[in-house]
């Protein structure tokens, strides 16, 4: 796998039985590999949707998981956050889901809408 924890982007060959990572230039692209092959993870980046009292879609908001989350579990979640519709006002920061799909993320608001 390319390593993307920097520019370098070093080519690592993963042993993940034997936590072994060869081909990393530093500390970090062995944890990333590491980690990459024994248990991926990815931050989440989305939109819902903003609805008004009738629950008529109005605006896009987007959101993110607050920390990444298992890798396995993106369509679940992506699933979870389809069925989501958010009112009017929404701040930045704003806790929309808790405990996205018990993982002990939650899913949080990226903007600004009033």
């Amino acid at each position: 796998m390319t390593c993307i924890v920097c520019p370098r982007g070093c080519s690592l060959e993963v042993d993940p039985e034997a936590g072994t990572v060869v081909g990393n230039s530093c500390k970090r692209g062995f944890e990333h590999g590491l980690a990459e092959a024994t248990h991926p993870e990815r931050t989440l980046t989305t939109t819902v949707r903003v609805v008004d009292d009738q629950g008529v879609m109005i605006d896009m908001e987007p959101v993110r998981t607050a920390k990444p989350i298992p890798k396995r579990l993106l369509f679940d979640a992506m699933r979870e956050i389809d069925a989501l519709r958010v009112k009017l006002p929404i701040r930045r920061g704003d806790t929309l889901i808790r405990n996205l799909l018990d993982t002990g993320v939650d899913l949080i608001a990226c903007k600004d809408l009033s």
